[in-house]
């Protein structure tokens, strides 16, 4: 029988203390903090085979009665009565590998038991969401009156078009994703670029607890940094929801309020103020000025006043200086 092997990492620097090799081909070995995901999901990160050591402090050798990869996620059944099921799941954070190790209890400690509305968002009979190209595993918003269409977004994830423009974006964060975006410097562009929008939030996919138990940032530098965001970009709303279910139920909600507000506000803009006024503005646009008078219009005003001018050529300035002052709300 196959056996999974967790051993004492014999790197006494590191804060993530044990190694994990699983049966998988010719093996794969992580790095994590713990034996078994018992009260959270555990951060893994992978290293290569050469790793494992020649003689490991092995702490728990696990007969494995099945480790299969399906798709993105690795499916551990070990041979023992209690926490014998987990699952190693690889997700991508702009380009960089997260990898965690879950349970059953771990996933069922972030799945809340509520059943979702079925109603329509804002009752709008049929929201068009835009999917970004780029996005993996996209929300499907299955039993929701929604139509899907894949397209590029200039920012965000989950976008609201009407028009050819782009007025509602949410941006999906998991914590994973959200904490390499902070440390990288990526994450307060993209609230730039979010904030350009009528309307955008940012929907993580756990909650707020989770950012405080990640291992690969300080949880105190990383609640800072979400704080500071928020209080930077006001009109971005950074919200957690407990898992992925609720963070899609949450999108869809969003963007079909966004689409009542859109229509709702440029109506009454267009009532008030008139069709020539843009929707984010609460005055009336300034008038271009008025165009400077050519040269023969000033000689003939010259002329209308008992002013001597040449027929042809430049006026002279003094000519100038007088159409001036008798015009001094004019260029």
């Amino acid at each position: 029988m196959r056996e999974l092997l967790i051993a004492r990492n014999p790197d006494p620097d590191s804060s993530l203390r044990f190694l994990v090799r699983l049966p998988l081909g010719e093996g794969l070995v992580f790095r994590t903090s713990d034996t078994w995901p018992r009260e959270k999901a555990l951060f893994c990160y992978p290293v290569h085979l050469r790793e494992w050591p020649d003689e490991p402090e092995v702490v728990e050798q696990i007969g494995v009665r099945s480790c299969e990869r399906r798709g993105a996620a690795i499916d551990l059944v070990v041979d023992r009565g209690r926490e014998h099921r987990s699952q190693i799941v690889y997700t991508t954070a702009r380009g960089r590998q997260m990898v965690f190790w879950q349970s059953p209890k771990t996933r069922k400690q972030s799945k809340p038991r509520v059943a979702l509305p079925t109603a329509r968002a804002a009752g709008v009979a049929d929201l068009r969401i835009v999917v970004d190209s780029h996005e993996r595993y996209p929300y499907s918003f299955p039993g929701q009156q929604v139509s899907i269409e894949r397209g590029a977004l200039r920012c965000g994830d989950y976008g609201l078009v009407v028009d050819d423009e782009l007025v509602g974006s949410v941006e999906r964060k998991s914590v994973a994703d959200l904490v390499s975006t902070i440390s990288g410097g990526r994450m307060g562009f993209a609230m730039g670029e979010l904030a350009s929008l009528p309307r955008a939030a940012v929907v993580v996919e756990e909650r707020y607890s989770a950012l405080l138990a990640q291992a690969w940032m300080r949880p105190s530098a990383a609640a800072d940094a979400v704080a500071e965001l928020q209080v930077r970009y006001p009109t971005i709303p950074i919200v957690f929801c407990d898992n992925r279910k609720l963070a899609q139920e949450w999108t869809f909600r969003f963007l079909g309020a966004v689409s009542v507000w859109w229509e709702t506000e440029q109506h009454v803009v267009r009532e008030v103020d008139g069709p020539e006024v843009s929707l984010f503005t609460t005055t009336r646009p300034t008038p271009p000025p008025p165009e400077e008078p050519t040269t023969a219009q000033v000689r003939a005003w010259a002329r209308g006043y008992g002013i001597e001018v040449q027929d042809r050529g430049r006026l002279r300035p003094d000519v100038w200086e007088a159409w001036r002052a008798a015009n001094p709300t004019l260029p």
